[in-house]
């Protein structure tokens, strides 16, 4: 189970699934907040519409009585100066948040009649029997002034007959015929003559709104679910098909350790995505790989080949001056021990070559090099120029032009020149003869190791057929390349070109 869970396609799976939640969340809020928001709005226009229609009826002169209030319609209150409900809905039997918790309008008191006249004795005992709810709405009184639409403002500047451009807004509830539910009601004041300032509250039914919100927030919570279980099945699905190919480099690169037959190699998917480049590239490093153990084993094969002849004939020399003392040569076994000393020396400065051995980064004058190797040997000319440096290894690079005249010495007939010189930003250092040079088609074979040519095969001349590869790959250590071409005479010309110490 945790081997799958720490899977790649389970982690791309949970990351998906989790940014898709995230994003789900984001969006299904910002929906419900933008539907209430526009919901709200509705509501408010509705409201304030429908207060503003009672307030023009009652800016027309209208009535209370006469006021459109069916209990069909909005929930509406008409207040006065004083908080008294004037005139209210019919079938109205409560409400909150408007300027009065009242629902049945009361008359107006005597002193409030436009002819100052007192009330008849009805009104008088209806006031009386009033007055504990006059008391009781005392609070709602004030709590209407303070919650009618409009600020002092606009109260001052009123004209008679004139709608406040402002409406106030609050959130309520009603009871009408016996059902109640949530309003959003909108405050209205009007300027009506005789009857002073009046506030109008109407309300627009909040169950459209509360019932969009209700539905939107069930299907996002019935949806979001399914939603992130389809982008789950579908991450992990495509995940595992992106990833075969995968699986099968790592089925084949296990079978490939298992065998040790480096010749395999893992499929390449038919496709130009990282996943075949991937796999081209696996393919590249087995074949290089392949080459390198190749070139091992049969560096070890020649390397023992020539190791044999050296030590058995050097045994046998032994043997011979045990049995036979005056037969002893002892020259000859000198001459195998030294040759056997040379090929071991070789032998290891392959290996730390092929280790990857950095060489030293001191000065190295190529033309004074020159010199010193050339020292002594018949037939050898130096033309070097002055201050031809490099940075490297000075016992590598003897051993470089050491083999280089080895190799000339042997193929030379009269003459070897040695040539150091600077060609814009390389140094090189050039070694020539006059025999009968290398063939075309020859001159990359004997660079490997253990190569000889047909006229190069005696072991007399002290070859083992490894001094151009060391000499090769010590000019590749050095940042630079040994190639061959004719030389001017027709015999060979062996060119090694290294960065100068100035450029590097």
């Amino acid at each position: 189970m945790s081997r799958v869970l720490g899977s790649v396609r389970a982690k791309a799976t949970l990351g998906a699934t989790l940014v898709v939640a995230v994003a789900l969340l984001a969006a299904g809020a910002a929906v419900l907040l933008s539907l209430r928001g526009n919901l709200l709005d509705q509501a408010d226009t509705q409201a304030e519409r429908s207060a503003r229609n009672v307030a023009a009826d009652l800016a027309a002169g209208t009535a209370y009585d006469r006021l459109d209030l069916d209990d069909d319609g909005p929930p509406v209150q008409v207040v006065d100066e004083d908080g008294r409900l004037v005139a209210a809905s019919e079938g109205l039997d409560a409400v909150s948040g408007t300027g009065s918790a009242a629902v049945r309008p009361r008359p107006p008191s005597p002193s409030a009649t436009p002819d100052g006249g007192g009330s008849d004795e009805r009104g008088s005992r209806d006031d009386s029997d009033d007055s504990d709810d006059d008391g009781d709405d005392s609070g709602d009184d004030r709590s209407g002034r303070a919650g009618s639409g409009g600020d002092d403002d606009s109260y001052a500047t009123l004209e008679p007959g004139e709608i406040a451009d402002e409406a106030g807004r609050s959130d309520g509830s009603a009871t009408v015929d016996g059902e109640r539910a949530d309003y959003r009601f909108a405050a209205v004041q009007v300027e009506v003559p005789g009857k002073g300032r009046l506030t109008v509250w109407a309300g627009a039914a909040l169950a459209t709104e509360q019932g969009a919100v209700r539905t939107a927030l069930t299907v996002m919570l019935v949806g979001f679910p399914l939603l992130l279980c389809v982008v789950g099945v579908v991450t992990w699905l495509v995940t595992r098909r992106a990833l075969r190919p995968v699986e099968g480099i790592r089925r084949e690169l296990a079978a490939i350790t298992a065998s040790a037959d480096l010749a395999r190699r893992v499929p390449v998917p038919d496709a130009h995505d990282e996943v075949a480049r991937l796999a081209r590239t696996t393919n590249e490093t087995l074949t290089a790989l392949e080459t390198s153990v190749e070139r091992q084993r049969r560096f070890v094969a020649d390397a023992s080949h020539e190791l044999r002849s050296p030590i058995a004939s050097l045994r046998t020399q032994l043997e011979v001056g045990e049995a036979h003392p005056e037969l002893l040569d002892v020259p000859g076994a000198v001459e195998d021990t030294v040759r056997l000393q040379r090929l071991a020396a070789d032998l290891l400065l392959l290996a730390r070559l092929d280790a990857g051995e950095r060489p030293a980064d001191t000065p190295v004058d190529l033309g004074e090099l020159a010199l010193d190797q050339s020292a002594g040997r018949a037939g050898v000319t130096v033309s070097a120029a002055d201050a031809v440096t490099v940075s490297g290894s000075r016992g590598q690079l003897a051993r470089v032009l050491a083999n280089l005249l080895d190799n000339a010495a042997r193929h030379a007939r009269a003459e070897i020149t040695v040539t150091v010189r600077r060609e814009g930003d390389v140094a090189v250092l050039a070694v020539a003869d006059d025999g009968d040079g290398v063939p075309e088609d020859e001159r990359e074979r004997i660079f490997e190791r253990f190569v000889r040519r047909d006229d190069a095969r005696s072991r007399d001349d002290g070859g083992a057929g490894l001094g151009l590869a060391i000499a090769r790959d010590v000019a590749a250590r050095h940042g630079g390349t040994l190639t061959v071409r004719q030389a001017p005479a027709g015999g060979a010309l062996f060119e090694l070109r290294l960065p100068p110490r100035d450029r590097a």
